[in-house]
């Protein structure tokens, strides 16, 4: 690391702390030659690898927007959509990959969706599996009928792929 004062590459840290909840590293760091002090943030980044190809950034704004939609007139308040997002988001990091398929974005949605309103979530997983039938409908309903009501449980540290889609 440059000093920002001397340019000198000679600088050593001297604290590191963990900032904003986990997703960062702050540390404070001292210029060898000119004895100055400075601070460096490193993040770590997450990047979502869309079908086209292209990659960019996370993000929960678009999370959020979809996921909004689909509650369109459902008694969901932002806050909660607020914590589905956060939830996803903290599930994808989990991974531990820097580079996650788009898929499995929608993937890390459907679970807690469920959790928060099944009539949003049949809402997301109809556009998100481009459900072209009525049959398509009713097979999903039939599979959330049969697993029974939804459960909070703590999510897996790897969204995991759906078979046949």
């Amino acid at each position: 690391m440059n000093c920002p004062f001397c340019k000198a590459d000679d600088t050593r840290v001297i604290d590191s702390r963990i900032a904003d909840d986990g997703t960062a590293v702050r540390r404070r760091r001292q210029c060898s030659d000119c004895s100055r002090r400075f601070t460096t943030v490193e993040q770590m980044t997450l990047s979502i690898l869309k079908t086209s190809g292209v990659v960019e950034p996370f993000s929960r704004t678009k999370v959020l927007a979809g996921v909004r939609k689909a509650c369109q007139g459902r008694p969901v308040d932002e806050a909660a959509l607020g914590l589905l997002a956060q939830r996803v988001e903290d599930n994808l990091r989990a991974t531990g990959v820097s580079e996650i398929p788009s898929v499995e974005v929608g993937l890390a949605i459907l679970a807690p969706l469920r959790e928060l309103d099944e009539v949003a979530y049949l809402r997301f997983a109809s556009v998100y599996r481009s459900f072209d039938t009525l049959e398509d409908f009713e097979a999903e309903i039939a599979l959330l009928r049969a697993e029974g009501p939804p459960t909070a449980v703590e999510p897996p540290t790897r969204v995991g792929h759906t078979s046949g889609q």
